[in-house]
């Protein structure tokens, strides 16, 4: 139970995180303060796909990174990795 209010913790923080990260490395890359909305008519299908490819591996790889850390916080903790019996 610990360990789902943790989790759920950790993906607020991270979601935050990705958000964040995502918005900097589009204003590095694209020159631009915001990622294009997919219905904004003045930007090309390449723009928003490529701005929404990015903005997914960018929460993907945060998601991943946060519930791992979580995972081997609990097993130091309590020497069991979470779900295991």
């Amino acid at each position: 139970m610990v360990y789902k209010l943790l989790s759920l913790t950790f993906s607020v923080l991270g979601g935050q995180l990705a958000g964040v990260l995502f918005k900097q490395l589009w204003k590095r890359a694209a020159g631009q303060d915001d990622a294009p909305d997919a219905d904004d008519q003045n930007y090309s299908w390449r723009q928003v796909l490529v701005a929404a490819a990015l903005q997914g591996a960018v929460f993907g790889l945060v998601k991943a990174a946060t519930q791992r850390v979580g995972a081997q916080g609990v097993r130091k903790a309590t020497g069991h990795w979470p779900g295991d019996r």
